[in-house]
């Protein structure tokens, strides 16, 4: 076993400040929207510092817990992924908008989607880390995992909530081409995923109208374009400086819940031009310690792992900033540390604690 050092605090410093910045943004683009629907404009702000403070308990956990035990859980990990998806499928399942993606009791609730996320990482990069040179090979290598991800994202959808169900393909396809995958393999896999989606858009109408809603906002302005209208208008409002934090006028109910999936845009009218540029830089840095750790891990298992743990970080972020600029279609997805979601904030400082204790096994010093 590698001798144990101090964690990476460049990572730990760069979550903290978006953290931290999540949780003013948060605020300030929810409070009218708090006051308007549910009489308490702190209501999201509590319950954010309420999440963020579970997740730094999560962190510090995960931080000293040595990586080479969830080996061993790896197995049990899945089965309780697998286990929560089919619960949201139950009565305990709750319905919202018209998706059914949280199970609880009472006022209590989880997003078992959110949850299933690290547990395929550590099952997949388990396995991985096991199979060796096997990976070339598509029937024996490949196949099981394209199964995995099938799984994965069949009960997902079912929910439905394909932003999700992308998610987790992609961050096991990342990892499965950091495991030795052919390039030919990543080709059949990648032309095959594309199918997939396109199937997925034509199977299901308002994903079709999210498409075409895409292409031509102004075609349907007050329906399928309206999100994307009113997001380009606070970004465009924000010009290079932003009319000033706190000052926003979309998130005056222009912008649906403007705390979730649209708070890139908030930031953009609030802090402007350069307020988007320093998290998209933050965010980057992010990645390149991630990528580091992974490098220069000491052993196979732990690079899978801090690979998918920046793969998920990486593609969540994509997501969420392409949808908010009009770049790709809509579809609700959180950017990591900085919307409102709960127990996905809990998680995702949690899976950085992963990350941490990886880079206190991994030589930094040596890339």
């Amino acid at each position: 076993m590698a001798k144990r050092k101090s964690s990476d605090f460049t990572l730990l410093l760069l979550v903290l400040i978006l953290v931290v910045i999540g949780v003013i943004m948060v605020f300030s683009s929810s409070h009218y929207y708090a006051l308007t629907k549910l009489n308490d404009s702190y209501y999201f702000l509590k319950r954010e510092l309420l999440w963020a403070t579970i997740g730094m308990i999560g962190m510090i956990f995960t931080m000293n817990f040595d990586y080479f035990k969830y080996r061993k859980l790896a197995p049990y990990a899945f089965g309780l992924s697998i286990v929560l998806l089919l619960l949201v499928l139950t009565p305990l399942g709750k319905e919202f908008n018209g998706a059914r993606r949280w199970i609880g009791v009472g006022s209590f609730t989880i997003m078992p989607g959110e949850i299933s996320k690290i547990c395929a990482i550590l099952f997949v990069a388990s396995s991985l880390s096991s199979v060796g040179d096997k990976i070339k090979k598509f029937l024996s290598g490949v196949c099981p995992y394209i199964l995995i991800i099938g799984i994965y994202m069949g009960l997902i959808l079912l929910q439905p909530n394909m932003s999700t169900a992308v998610t987790i393909g992609a961050v096991i396809a990342c990892m499965m081409f950091i495991a030795g995958m052919r390039w030919f393999h990543v080709i059949v896999m990648g032309m095959g995923g594309f199918f997939a989606l396109a199937a997925m858009v034509v199977a299901a109408p308002y994903r079709m109208k999210r498409l075409t809603g895409f292409l031509d906002p102004f075609k349907d302005p007050m329906g399928t374009g309206y999100q994307v209208i009113q997001s380009l208008y606070a970004l465009g409002s924000g010009g290079l400086f932003g009319v000033g934090l706190g000052r926003s006028m979309q998130k005056y109910l222009y912008i649906p819940e403007p705390q979730n999936d649209f708070i890139f845009a908030i930031i953009g009218e609030e802090l402007g031009f350069v307020g988007c540029m320093v998290i998209i830089i933050l965010y980057v840095l992010l990645i390149w310690r991630g990528v580091r750790i992974a490098v220069n891990a000491p052993d196979t298992f732990g690079c899978l792992l801090a690979s998918g743990i920046t793969s998920m970080v990486a593609v969540q972020t994509i997501i969420n900033i392409a949808v908010a600029t009009s770049s790709m279609p809509v579809t609700g997805m959180a950017l990591p540390f900085i919307s409102w979601g709960g127990n996905s904030l809990a998680i995702f400082m949690a899976s950085i604690g992963i990350l941490l204790n990886v880079s206190r096994y991994s030589n930094l010093d040596r890339s």
